[in-house]
Protein backbone atom coordinates (compact mmCIF):
# COMPACT_ATOMS: atom_id res chain seq x y z
CA UNK A 1 0.00 0.00 0.00
CA UNK A 2 1.19 3.16 -1.25
CA UNK A 3 0.29 6.98 -0.73
CA UNK A 4 -1.59 8.58 2.18
CA UNK A 5 -5.41 6.42 3.00
CA UNK A 6 -8.15 8.15 4.98
CA UNK A 7 -8.89 5.54 7.67
CA UNK A 8 -10.57 5.08 11.08
CA UNK A 9 -9.95 3.46 14.46
CA UNK A 10 -11.31 2.86 17.53
CA UNK A 11 -9.95 1.32 20.26
CA UNK A 12 -11.59 -2.05 21.66
CA UNK A 13 -12.74 -2.18 24.95
CA UNK A 14 -13.77 -4.73 27.81
CA UNK A 15 -16.62 -3.95 30.29
CA UNK A 16 -16.71 -6.53 32.74
CA UNK A 17 -19.55 -5.08 34.80
CA UNK A 18 -21.35 -2.63 32.56
CA UNK A 19 -22.97 -1.31 35.60
CA UNK A 20 -20.04 0.04 36.88
CA UNK A 21 -18.75 1.62 33.35
CA UNK A 22 -15.23 1.30 34.15
CA UNK A 23 -13.26 -0.11 31.09
CA UNK A 24 -10.09 -1.71 29.89
CA UNK A 25 -8.39 -1.11 26.72
CA UNK A 26 -7.52 -4.68 24.48
CA UNK A 27 -6.93 -3.70 21.16
CA UNK A 28 -7.66 -1.23 18.00
CA UNK A 29 -9.85 -1.38 14.65
CA UNK A 30 -8.66 0.28 11.83
CA UNK A 31 -11.33 0.67 8.83
CA UNK A 32 -9.98 2.13 5.44
CA UNK A 33 -12.91 1.98 2.72
CA UNK A 34 -10.82 2.72 -0.30
CA UNK A 35 -8.46 -0.43 0.63
CA UNK A 36 -10.95 -2.85 2.34
CA UNK A 37 -8.64 -2.90 5.02
CA UNK A 38 -10.31 -4.00 8.62
CA UNK A 39 -7.91 -5.49 11.00
CA UNK A 40 -7.66 -5.72 14.49
CA UNK A 41 -5.05 -6.30 17.16
CA UNK A 42 -5.98 -7.52 20.04
CA UNK A 43 -4.55 -8.44 23.98
CA UNK A 44 -6.50 -8.61 26.93
CA UNK A 45 -4.26 -8.03 30.32
CA UNK A 46 -6.17 -10.27 32.43
CA UNK A 47 -4.75 -8.94 35.42
CA UNK A 48 -6.53 -5.36 34.99
CA UNK A 49 -9.82 -7.00 34.21
CA UNK A 50 -9.44 -9.49 37.22
CA UNK A 51 -8.59 -6.05 38.96
CA UNK A 52 -12.01 -4.28 37.72
CA UNK A 53 -14.02 -7.35 38.33
CA UNK A 54 -12.06 -10.44 40.29
CA UNK A 55 -14.90 -12.81 38.99
CA UNK A 56 -14.75 -11.87 35.44
CA UNK A 57 -15.21 -15.08 33.22
CA UNK A 58 -11.79 -14.83 31.18
CA UNK A 59 -12.53 -17.78 28.63
CA UNK A 60 -15.59 -15.66 27.85
CA UNK A 61 -14.11 -12.84 26.92
CA UNK A 62 -11.99 -14.59 25.06
CA UNK A 63 -14.47 -16.14 23.00
CA UNK A 64 -15.85 -12.74 22.68
CA UNK A 65 -12.79 -11.22 21.01
CA UNK A 66 -11.85 -14.18 19.16
CA UNK A 67 -15.53 -13.90 17.69
CA UNK A 68 -14.96 -10.12 17.33
CA UNK A 69 -11.45 -10.79 14.89
CA UNK A 70 -13.49 -13.36 13.30
CA UNK A 71 -15.95 -10.61 11.95
CA UNK A 72 -12.77 -8.41 11.05
CA UNK A 73 -11.38 -10.99 8.81
CA UNK A 74 -14.08 -11.65 7.36
CA UNK A 75 -13.87 -15.27 8.01
CA UNK A 76 -17.52 -17.79 7.41
CA UNK A 77 -18.16 -19.04 10.78
CA UNK A 78 -22.02 -18.72 10.60
CA UNK A 79 -22.06 -14.62 11.08
CA UNK A 80 -24.38 -12.87 8.34
CA UNK A 81 -22.40 -9.78 9.51
CA UNK A 82 -18.78 -11.31 8.37
CA UNK A 83 -20.26 -11.75 5.03
CA UNK A 84 -20.45 -8.21 4.85
CA UNK A 85 -17.78 -5.85 2.99
CA UNK A 86 -14.89 -4.37 5.47
CA UNK A 87 -17.03 -1.05 6.09
CA UNK A 88 -19.76 -2.36 7.03
CA UNK A 89 -18.25 -5.11 9.38
CA UNK A 90 -16.49 -2.16 11.09
CA UNK A 91 -20.00 -0.40 11.27
CA UNK A 92 -21.63 -3.57 12.89
CA UNK A 93 -18.18 -3.57 15.57
CA UNK A 94 -18.22 0.37 16.36
CA UNK A 95 -22.05 0.39 16.87
CA UNK A 96 -22.65 2.11 20.24
CA UNK A 97 -24.19 -0.40 22.91
CA UNK A 98 -24.57 -1.98 26.18
CA UNK A 99 -22.18 -5.19 26.55
CA UNK A 100 -19.29 -6.24 27.85
CA UNK A 101 -17.66 -5.70 24.72
CA UNK A 102 -17.59 -2.07 23.58
CA UNK A 103 -15.68 0.32 21.12
CA UNK A 104 -15.17 3.85 21.19
CA UNK A 105 -16.27 6.09 19.17
CA UNK A 106 -14.66 5.71 15.51
CA UNK A 107 -11.86 8.49 14.85
CA UNK A 108 -10.59 9.14 11.32
CA UNK A 109 -6.83 10.20 10.13
CA UNK A 110 -4.51 9.49 7.10
CA UNK A 111 -1.74 6.61 6.83
CA UNK A 112 0.67 6.25 4.38
CA UNK A 113 0.92 2.48 6.20
CA UNK A 114 -2.11 0.59 7.26
CA UNK A 115 -0.20 -2.07 9.21
CA UNK A 116 1.72 0.53 10.95
CA UNK A 117 -0.51 2.62 11.55
CA UNK A 118 -2.53 -0.58 13.36
CA UNK A 119 0.30 -1.46 15.21
CA UNK A 120 1.50 2.52 16.73
CA UNK A 121 -2.43 2.93 17.91
CA UNK A 122 -2.29 -0.31 19.93
CA UNK A 123 0.92 1.00 21.62
CA UNK A 124 -0.54 3.86 22.06
CA UNK A 125 -4.10 3.34 23.75
CA UNK A 126 -3.57 -0.71 24.68
CA UNK A 127 0.15 -1.68 25.40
Amino acid sequence: MQGKYLYEYAVLRIVPRVEREEFINVGVLVSCKKEGFLKAKISMDVNKVKALDPDADIALFDKYLESLNQICIGNDNGSPIALQDATSRFRWLTANRSSMIQTSQPHGGFSEDLEATLEELFCLFVS
